[in-house]
């Protein structure tokens, strides 16, 4: 296994439950299989790494979620590393592109999330996998932020209590829970 940064990350996360214990088998699995190449965004056979903020206000009580204009479902920040193996980087970088925000900071560099997902094809681009890994941030939530349009149709800080109505997915149930117990 080639020597990234990421693995040692990978090899220090505790999954929390069967299901992301299967998931970071999957993504130790791609980077031993296809190492650098499994950062980039063409790389559809069979997905590739993905870096997503799960960025909370200062209180600890809401996360900054985006409604996808693609995906057409409200999922937290974040995106293709585009060749980058700093998946922590690529975290930071999308939430701060996506919101526009200045104040985003990492509460620990360490990975707090795995989740791997089917992306749906659109236009040109194939049905593949998403082995997304996710770091968890802080922001003022006072600061105003700026929607990307073409890729956003909504922003908004969503009550951790409240998360169950903007998405139903595992994931980001799972992220409350983790959040909740951190922070309680």
């Amino acid at each position: 296994m080639e020597k990234l940064p990421i693995n040692e990350k990978l090899a220090q996360y505790q999954p929390e439950n069967p299901q992301e214990a299967e998931d970071l088998a999957k993504i130790r699995q791609l980077i031993a299989l296809q190492a650098l190449r499994s950062f980039d965004r063409d790389n559809y056979a069979p997905g590739h790494i993905t870096g997503s903020a799960w960025i909370l206000s200062r209180d600890r009580q809401r996360a900054l979620m985006t409604h996808h204009i693609k995906l057409q479902k409200w999922v937290q920040l974040g995106g293709h590393s585009d060749s980058d193996p700093d998946t922590l980087g690529v975290a930071w970088r999308e939430g701060k592109e996506e919101s526009g925000l200045k104040s985003i900071r990492p509460i620990s560099t360490d990975i707090f999330d795995l989740d791997v997902h089917l992306i749906p094809p659109h236009k040109d681009t194939p049905e593949h996998y998403h082995y997304d890994i996710r770091f968890l941030f802080e922001a003022d939530d006072k600061e105003p932020f700026v929607r990307q349009e073409e890729e956003s149709r909504d922003l908004r800080w969503v009550p951790l209590d409240e998360m169950p109505k903007f998405s139903s997915e595992a994931g980001a149930q799972r992220m409350v829970r983790k959040t909740k117990r951190l922070f309680p």
